[in-house]
């Protein structure tokens, strides 16, 4: 979702490395416990904390895992406008606004 954003507004300029690196922590912590989250509540009351706890190795892996290709494309596509907006973004519906 975010990819596709950065990768379809691509300029000539590169945008700061560190706010994109910001900006793409950010969205992958908002998207990866939207969906943890929904996970985690689903699960049976006894086994909620052992599966946060799996949860939140994996968001390190992934974020690492990711967090590169995110950062070239988003300092590619030198939005600050967006970036701001993803900064804002308190729910997975704000990225989906901010990236439209």
């Amino acid at each position: 979702m975010l990819l596709v954003a950065f990768s379809a507004s691509g300029a000539a300029c590169k945008g700061d490395r560190k706010k994109c690196e910001e900006v793409c922590r950010h969205v992958y912590e908002l998207t990866f416990w939207e969906k943890a989250d929904a996970e985690i509540a689903a699960a049976p009351a006894e086994e909620r904390e052992k599966l946060k706890k799996r949860k939140l190795a994996m968001l390190s892996a992934e974020i690492e895992n990711g967090v590169e290709l995110c950062i070239n494309q988003c300092s590619s596509a030198n939005n600050d406008d967006m970036n701001a907006c993803l900064l804002k973004a308190k729910t997975t519906k704000d990225v989906v606004t901010c990236t439209e």
